[in-house]
């Protein structure tokens, strides 16, 4: 009854209200429950339990109550039915792809996306018989040429990593109905609170939580989120294969939650700001931000997110020898491979994320050696201004 009052409710609301209340000592923020295993009332009990007939906790590398109230909250935020809380993003991703797929299989895969996503589908699958087609996702014809008879699953980021490519939620739901194959979005970048592919005919919807959704750089966790029926496949193998969120990290991510959309709110205006103002300097070219209008996704971007995000990139004129100086004289941006975080963060995505994909397969997807990430971080867009501007000089 409480959880169905609030699945009514505004994102912010849910975001914060749904929380379970586990040991009756009327507690008015959810413990932490550090335990591997639950016990039971009698015989009866274990047996309805274990048989999915009662809900129930049984062993922590199932489902936990901190993991259970973060799938819970995850599956609400993204108008869907269901979730499941993972250590990480990759697993998220791999549990998503190997829930569905088995040998024989073929998948669809959109050019641009992280590079350890890349990687699994490039040099893990094919060892179990499983190929992937890589199509640009911002051109719908390629799509058509790469389906196969055994073609079950259409894999993609909007917007992507690092690069912000734009792909038409909206298009890639009509495709896949059409071919009856699986639509599975990576909406790390967004989050629930800017996009919502299941709106557009997701089946499945992965994110890394160590990023936005965790936002201030303390815990790695990963979450899948669906229908019941698309669901159960990826937590059956994520159950025997073990990659267990632990309650710690679920607690942590829950409780983040409660502050996203006032956090991407900021996000996304500080992004915007120094987007338009970085725009406008010699220093750099092609900046790039899915909401400003010299961005060739802008249109579609403003159609299935609310916000263009928190993330900008841009190219050093110098190449990488002016990229190298520029992230070298940063004194207030911190040099990561992370993202989404309260800090802002500069990454070279040529030296670090994506540096296992051959050159030419980097200027496939447009990363040059001088390609700048910004993750924009919380704090004074003018003292950020002040950063860039004197490293850039």
């Amino acid at each position: 009854m409480y959880k169905r009052f609030f699945m009514k409710k505004q994102f912010e609301t849910r975001a914060i209200r749904l929380q379970n209340e586990q040991t009756g000592e009327r507690e008015h923020s959810v413990p932490i429950f550090p335990t591997s295993s639950f016990t039971f009332n009698n015989a009866e009990q274990m047996r309805a339990v274990f048989a999915s007939e009662e809900e129930g906790n049984i062993y922590s590398r199932f489902t936990n109550p901190n993991c259970r109230e973060l799938e819970i909250k995850m599956a609400s935020l993204e108008e869907t039915e269901a979730g499941v809380a993972l250590a990480s993003g990759m697993s998220a991703v791999f549990g998503a792809l190997m829930g569905h797929l088995k040998a024989g299989d073929h998948l669809i895969c959109s050019r641009a996306v992280f590079g350890s996503t890349y990687q699994v589908l490039m040099n893990w699958l094919p060892r179990w018989g499983i190929e992937t087609t890589f199509v640009d996702g911002t051109a719908p014809s390629t799509w058509t040429k790469a389906v196969q008879k055994n073609t079950k699953m259409f894999f993609l980021e909007t917007p992507s990593n690092p690069g912000l490519d734009i792909i038409d939620l909206e298009q890639v739901g009509s495709f896949c109905r059409a071919h009856e194959i699986l639509m599975v979005v990576d909406n790390c970048f967004a989050t629930p609170y800017l996009q919502r592919p299941m709106n557009f005919g997701a089946h499945l919807v992965t994110h890394s939580a160590t990023k936005f959704i965790d936002g201030q750089g303390r815990v790695i966790g990963g979450l899948v989120v669906g229908s019941y029926e698309h669901l159960a496949p990826v937590q059956r193998f994520l159950r025997n294969t073990g990659p267990a969120l632990s309650p710690f990290n679920a607690w942590i991510l829950s409780k983040s939650l409660e502050t996203l959309s006032v956090r991407m709110d900021r996000h996304c205006a500080n992004a915007l700001a120094l987007a338009e103002w970085m725009n406008g300097l010699e220093m750099v070219k092609n900046v790039r931000y899915p909401f400003l209008s010299s961005h060739p996704g802008s249109t579609i971007a403003k159609k299935q997110m609310s916000q263009g995000g928190g993330l900008f990139t841009f190219e050093m004129k110098g190449g990488l020898a002016a990229g190298k100086l520029f992230l070298d004289n940063l004194q207030l941006c911190s040099l990561s491979a992370n993202l989404g975080d309260t800090r802002t963060i500069v990454t070279h995505p040529a030296s670090t994320t994506h540096n296992k994909l051959t050159p030419e397969d980097r200027e496939m997807v447009g990363i040059t050696d001088g390609l700048i990430r910004v993750s924009v971080g919380l704090e004074h867009v003018e003292d950020l201004k002040a950063d860039l501007l004197q490293s850039l000089r």
